[in-house]
């Protein structure tokens, strides 16, 4: 499938087939893969697109169950099942596994990059690869970097300026050098699991959110804002991971199979990005919600103080700055 075409199936989306139940510890030639993001995500068709792989390439020897939404239980209980070998797989953010080891949060690094286009090559680049290494001390095997769009800012109520932000309460994920961040702006990060945000936004308990055109526009957050900032200022990742016990039981030619189909995979998503986060704020303005362009300088001292500190508290961030800036 070329470029186009399968940029055309990701917005067009599928049915996803139900998941049958299975058993903690998965059968022979079956695999199970967790994460959090529904149906509609692009995490959970690239997913399917995987199982799909995974299946022709092995000739129908390896099947691939996905449990997207969530089924699994948060990200800390699905990394918990993945040390224990109960579960095989999982396309994870980078919150859990930052928060035990802080490098890998440095690729959130505000205004690290440019453009989707740039953050596509720095995740497959050499750096971030020796970040995919330092998963296996967390009993996990890194099998490479996805993302989603980048991070723009959803509002209930407009902020012309970054001083308006102050004390506003900011939907974010439980990561330190995010949550960093929007202190330094001076608003109130608030952490909550991705099901709970629709209502949260639309009962006044946040009063924003981090997030991407993608998730604003199919989970409808929209409908409950007045305004969102196209500031472009983080890339998301996603690390896509196995578990280290279930690997171990698995043929070499198993693991060269499954590495192949989840790094086309993973290239396919980074690459498709680049394009969906341009249909879904077309969308979003196409429906008359207002989208504002901001830059760096619209969160005034705010990303210079954040690098002063994580430099030094994450020696890996340097040479993340070192190799964009040649992207």
């Amino acid at each position: 499938m070329d470029r186009r075409t399968f940029v055309k199936t990701v917005i067009a989306g599928s049915a996803l087939s139900a998941a049958p139940a299975l058993p903690a510890l998965a059968g022979p030639g079956t695999l199970r893969i967790g994460l959090i993001t529904p149906p509609s995500h692009q995490w959970s068709k690239s997913a399917e697109a995987l199982a799909a792989r995974l299946s022709e390439a092995s000739g129908g020897r390896i099947a691939l169950s996905v449990h997207a939404a969530g089924q699994l239980g948060s990200e800390a209980q699905m990394l918990q099942q993945l040390q224990a070998g109960a579960l095989d797989m999982a396309f994870l953010t980078l919150g859990e596994l930052s928060n035990r080891n802080a490098q890998f949060g440095a690729l959130t690094a505000p205004y690290l990059v440019r453009d989707m286009g740039q953050a596509r090559r720095l995740l497959a680049g050499a750096t971030a690869q020796e970040l995919l290494a330092k998963a296996g001390r967390l009993g996990l095997v890194g099998l490479g970097f996805g993302m989603a769009g980048m991070r723009q800012v959803l509002l209930r109520e407009p902020a012309p300026t970054g001083e308006a932000l102050q004390g506003r309460k900011i939907r974010t994920v439980p990561l330190a050098q995010e949550l960093d961040f929007w202190r330094r702006v001076g608003a109130a990060p608030t952490p909550l699991p991705l099901p709970a945000l629709y209502d949260a936004l639309a009962n006044g308990q946040i009063d924003g959110m981090q997030i991407d055109f993608e998730g604003t526009w199919n989970s409808r957050y929209f409908e409950h804002a007045s305004e969102m900032l196209a500031s472009d200022h983080m890339i998301f990742p996603m690390i896509a991971v196995g578990s280290g016990r279930r690997w171990a039981t698995l043929s070499h030619e198993d693991r060269a199979l499954i590495d192949g189909a989840v790094a086309e995979t993973l290239e396919e998503l980074r690459a498709t990005y680049e394009e969906i986060d341009a249909i879904y704020r077309a969308k979003i303005e196409e429906a008359g919600f207002p989208v504002r362009s901001v830059d760096r300088s619209y969160f005034g001292g705010a990303v210079d103080a954040w690098y002063s500190e994580w430099r030094v508290k994450t020696p890996v961030l340097e040479r993340l700055e070192a190799e964009a800036a040649e992207l």
